[in-house]
């Protein structure tokens, strides 16, 4: 009888630079974390959430966050229209953070409502569109699908809160106190800010131990091994 011939196990492709990509692309969503961290942190300890306070914190997140994308984006040249998509976002972030600072002193809530709403709106559906479009063939996809839904529904949450929201309540010490627009409003963004840090956080590391958030290996890090 013939010895019969071991059957060659197939080797999955890995486009060129994906692995390499992805070894590096893990510093974004942890910078991005970062910058989060920071604007949750100030507006939970600050005791005025005034439009100004939310102007300045909203402009220096954005700046910042855009910033990091824009240079991220740099580890997303292997897939053309994720590259351009990310340049997109950063251009539409870094442009409502200069809008949000420059409106600051003035602190006018219209333009904060109007600067978070946009931004949030856009920039949420691109993010989302993203990883609908890498789904089943990035491990990045679920984590840009998961913030780009949260970024839309900040959107949503700046479309229900009335911008004329003025409502007396007197609190538990006795004292008169008051809820209004802008305080709902930053402290909303505030909540937003602490979510995303601890999603980008988790996605980040994820990446770099070559995990996915379910604790699954990454097809890219099992083909480096």
């Amino acid at each position: 009888m013939k010895e019969a011939l071991p059957v060659a196990t197939p080797v999955t492709a890995v486009p060129h630079g994906t692995a390499q990509s992805r070894s590096r692309y893990w510093l974004v969503p942890v910078a991005r974390a970062a910058v989060a961290a920071v604007a949750a942190i100030v507006i939970t300890f600050s005791q005025n959430h005034s439009a100004g306070l939310g102007l300045t914190v909203f402009g220096a997140f954005a700046v910042l966050t855009g910033l990091v994308i824009l240079a991220g984006s740099r580890s997303l040249t292997a897939d053309g229209v994720a590259h351009h998509v990310f340049v997109a976002q950063a251009i539409l972030t870094l442009a409502a953070g200069g809008v949000a600072l420059a409106f600051a002193a003035s602190a006018s809530l219209p333009v904060f409502f109007a600067a978070v709403l946009i931004w949030a709106l856009l920039t949420g559906a691109l993010e989302l569109y993203s990883g609908f479009r890498m789904r089943g063939r990035s491990p990045l996809a679920r984590d840009w699908m998961t913030i780009g839904v949260v970024t839309v529904l900040l959107a949503v949450a700046f479309l229900v809160v009335p911008q004329g929201l003025d409502q007396q309540f007197t609190g538990p010490d006795g004292v008169e106190r008051s809820l209004t627009a802008s305080i709902v409003a930053v402290g909303v963004f505030g909540a937003y800010a602490a979510i995303v840090a601890v999603l980008l956080v988790i996605g980040g590391f994820s990446l770099k131990w070559g995990t996915d958030p379910s604790g699954r290996v990454a097809p890219e890090t099992e083909s480096q091994s």
